[in-house]
This record gives C-alpha cells, sequence and structure tokens, in this order.
C-alpha cells in the first residue's frame, strides 16, 4: 500500500507546477490534449499487461442498483458542486433538489444491496468498525486534501499575485515529499501499527490548518511552502495506514466492496470538501467587502480573497479535528486471512 501511495500521490505534485507551466504559454485546453497520449499508452498497457489475481466471480449486473447509485452519488456531487460554483449557493432549487434526490436514491440503492443475495456492493461491509473508521479517516483526508489544492492556488494567485507556474512550484515540494513519504509510513504502519501514526498526523494536519487560517497578503512564499509540505507530511501519516488498516479487517470476500466503498466516497468527499471550501471562502469575502469604505478599489480585492480563505480554512481545520477525536478509537487490526 505504501508504494502504490507513492504513485498516487506522487502524479497529484506533479500536476499543478505543470499546469501552471502549460497555462503560462498555452491555453487551457493544451493540459487535456497533452495528457491524452498518456492516457492511451497506460490503456494499452493495462490491455497487454494486466492480470486478475482473484477469482473472477461474474456477478449479475443489477441495473436498478446501476440506475439508484447513479441518481443518488450523481444527485449529491452534483449539488454539492452547484452550491460551491452557482450563483444561487445552498438556497438554489437546484442544489436543495439535487440533494434530496440524492439522498433518496441513496437509501433506496442501500436497501436494494442489503436485501439481494449477490449485492453489487456489498454494504454488510460497515459491520466492521475498523473498516468504519477507516473509510471516515480516508474520506476526512481527501476533504482537507483536495479543498486545499483548491484554495491555495486561489490564494497565492489572488492573495499573493503570483503566476500560475509559480503557484505550481510553490505547491510541488510538499505534494513530492508527500509521495516519498508513503512507503516510509508503510514500513512505520508494519512497525507500529496505524494508531500512532494517525494521531500524530491529524495534530500536524490540525495545526498547519490553523497556520493557514492566519495567512495575510503579506505572507511569504517561503512560509507557503512549509506549511503545505508539513501538511502533505501529516497526511501521509493518515491516509494509507487508515485505508489500509479498515481494509485488513474485511473478510477476503468483501475486498472488492470495501475498496469500491472507499473510492466512491473519496470522490464524494472531494466534492463536498471543495463545494463547502469555496462557500464559506465566498462568504468571507463578502462579509470583508461590507466593511470596506471603497469596494472597487482593485488594491481590496486580494484582502478579501485571503480573508474568505482563512474563513475556510478554519472550517478545513474544524474536519480534522474531529479526525483526530475518531483516531483515538483506532486499533490494530491482525491479517488472519
Amino acid at each position: 500500500m505504501g508504494t502504490i501511495g507513492l504513485v498516487i500521490m506522487f502524479a497529484p505534485a506533479i500536476g499543478p507546477t505543470f499546469s501552471g507551466l502549460v497555462l503560462e504559454h498555452l491555453n487551457w485546453h493544451w493540459i487535456f490534449w497533452i495528457s491524452l497520449p498518456f492516457l492511451v499508452l497506460a490503456l494499452v498497457f493495462g490491455i497487454a499487461y494486466m492480470q486478475n489475481v482473484s477469482e473472477t466471480t461474474k456477478p449479475k449486473i443489477d441495473v436498478l442498483s446501476i440506475i439508484l447509485s447513479t441518481i443518488g452519488f450523481g444527485g449529491i456531487v452534483f449539488g454539492f458542486s452547484n452550491a460551491g460554483e452557482g450563483s444561487g449557493g445552498w438556497s438554489s432549487p437546484t442544489v436543495i433538489v439535487s440533494l434530496i434526490v440524492g439522498v433518496v436514491g441513496l437509501i433506496l440503492f442501500s436497501i436494494r444491496q442489503l436485501t439481494m443475495k449477490q449485492p453489487m456492493m456489498n454494504l454488510r461491509a460497515f459491520k466492521y468498525p475498523m473498516f468504519i473508521l477507516g473509510v471516515i479517516m480516508v474520506f476526512i483526508c481527501m476533504m482537507v486534501i483536495l479543498s486545499s489544492m483548491l484554495l491555495l492556488p486561489m490564494y497565492l494567485q489572488g492573495g499573493l499575485v503570483l503566476t500560475a507556474f509559480a503557484s505550481g512550484l510553490v505547491l510541488l515540494p510538499g505534494g513530492i515529499l508527500n509521495g516519498f513519504m508513503s512507503p516510509v509510513t508503510g514500513r512505520l504502519f508494519d512497525k507500529y501499527g496505524p494508531k500512532w501514526l494517525v494521531i500524530p498526523g491529524f495534530v500536524i494536519v490540525a495545526v498547519v490548518l490553523w497556520f493557514f487560517s492566519n495567512v495575510t497578503t503579506t505572507s511569504t512564499a517561503v512560509l507557503i511552502i512549509i506549511l503545505h509540505t508539513c501538511l502533505m507530511i501529516g497526511i501521509s501519516m493518515i491516509m494509507m495506514p487508515a485505508q489500509t488498516n479498515g481494509l485488513n479487517q474485511l473478510p477476503r470476500e468483501f475486498y472488492p466492496d470495501g475498496t469500491a466503498i472507499m473510492n466512491t466516497l473519496q470522490q464524494m468527499a472531494g466534492a463536498i470538501g471543495t463545494a463547502v471550501a469555496v462557500s464559506i471562502m465566498v462568504a468571507g469575502q463578502h462579509d470583508y467587502m461590507s466593511t470596506v469604505k471603497n469596494p472597487a478599489d482593485p488594491a481590496v480585492i486580494p484582502q478579501a480573497l485571503t480573508a474568505g480563505v482563512q474563513h475556510a480554512f478554519v472550517f478545513a481545520m474544524i474536519v480534522a479535528i474531529i479526525g483526530l477525536i475518531g483516531a483515538f478509537f483506532m486499533k490494530r487490526v491482525k491479517v488472519d486471512h
């Protein structure tokens, strides 16, 4: 899992810097055109060399489950995304209807899975407490990671007035270190278990987010590099240990379901985290603008953006503290299968 984490975490580290370089010289369409050959290459290699390492069961595809899951997960992700991006915010009828439809769809999907003899996603995995705790830890991590990846570039470009490429360079060291930390945390997990990695990890994350909630338009890029690097170290101490420990408690036949549940909820965490962070940031900007004498002054805009970012990082810190409380209940799972 540590080696897998190296690959998963290293790629997003390069992404912002590469994207910033492309945007400096080309338009945003080129980000996708340049990515296309690598995606095709990955597809070819997967077809040619990937092999099944577990028994193929070929479960029956339940059309109703597919429809309900699409409505449920799609409605929630769409609702939260629109809440963060749309002009109406959380009071928008589109957001409210999407969230209600999504919740109803997920309830019906859950009932369907629990009553099927061969469910498409076996939700009985939630009978295992360490798996539930692992899901929560990963959910919180993804909320923090993706909301930070959204907020920091906006702050660097809007608050510190850096270029897109310079903003990517600021975030590069932390992302690279996060990737290299994954194998290290994997070995520490094998030696000490998850608890003594996850608890210090959440402490580091919460403290760093508190510092981020106090950034100003005069903060230096060096400070942001140090804080972001520390944030990524904390995340690496939480993500893979919590995920591995949670999956370890599941019986072997639940592995595909547990992995699917975690992957699905990670996408939801990203949508929820970014939407809430953007909403709080926008509200913070409006509050700041209402206190200034001349809102039309261009010099006020970076300060307003920074004030909104501060509020959003307070939200992220509260989420991290909730994760810290949950980490005290984590127990090491001994693998007997």
